[in-house]
């Protein structure tokens, strides 16, 4: 079994055509800085690229799947060069999910926030344990999504939620996010890793050809301005990141 080795994911094969990426900042909640974002578009642009990885499980480690950007690593960008690079390395990894030809399972567990729950709602089938939580703070910190969520909320669950779900910020748990059609699949926490297992090797036990074709028309028939959204994204986030009003909202939250 091939193992890719990173500082801050862990990537190996789990199953007959599964690869298990695994969030590993666990005393952080596993919290984005500049190194999880990078090693998270190398781990799923590298699955994408391995012959043996058919689909693909996205988890974290301990207690929380991601809990959005982290604090103690951040550090605002002060040019609209470094801004733009920044949202660009979170949106490598946006496309690699989303627009790579493989199958991908989110496992999510515990808190999911912000660019964290953006990576939940980037999986093409999202199964969350029972307790599991997911926000958007970034309106109410003077930021913005950068996750093509912009496009995808309104296709999953409808614009008016989606403009609940992003200006407002509300907090909701497994069972709302499944009833809103978010979350594929509720499970208790430990059988969290099982189930995903299961769907990914009914997955990988698909034809490699009609599977990836699946995923690649729908996702281009569905979100037709994904790419769009992206680059509108962008230029918000940087704007944000610009503002000194961000920086105030970001220490005090």
């Amino acid at each position: 079994m091939t193992d890719f080795q990173y500082d801050t994911v862990l990537s190996s094969l789990t199953g007959e055509g599964v690869r298990t990426i695994t969030l590993n900042r666990p005393e952080r909640l596993n919290a984005m800085n500049p190194v999880l974002i990078a090693d998270v578009a190398r781990a799923f642009d590298d699955a994408n690229a391995d012959p043996a990885t058919r689909t693909i499980v996205f988890t974290g480690a301990g207690r929380a799947f991601c809990a959005g950007d982290d604090r103690h690593d951040h550090r605002h960008p002060e040019t609209e060069e470094e801004a733009r690079a920044l949202v660009r390395a979170i949106q490598r990894a946006t496309e690699a999910i989303v627009l790579g030809p493989k199958p991908v399972v989110g496992a999510i567990n515990g808190w999911a926030v912000g660019g964290g729950f953006e990576w939940a709602i980037n999986c093409d089938f999202a199964l969350w344990a029972e307790g599991a939580r997911g926000f958007f703070p970034e309106v109410s910190l003077n930021l913005f999504v950068t996750g093509g969520v912009t496009v995808l909320l309104p296709a999953l669950v409808g614009l008016q939620k989606a403009r609940e779900m992003l200006l407002l910020g509300e907090r909701y748990d497994a069972h709302a996010l499944r009833e809103m059609g978010l979350a594929w699949q509720v499970v208790p926490p430990g059988a969290l890793l099982a189930e995903a297992g299961v769907l990914a090797a009914r997955l990988a036990a698909l034809p490699p050809l009609s599977a990836r074709a699946m995923k690649r028309v729908l996702t281009a028939a569905a979100l037709p301005d994904f790419s769009r959204a992206l680059a509108l994204e962008t230029d918000a986030t940087v704007a944000g990141f610009l503002d000194p009003e961000t920086t105030r909202r970001l220490k005090a939250f």
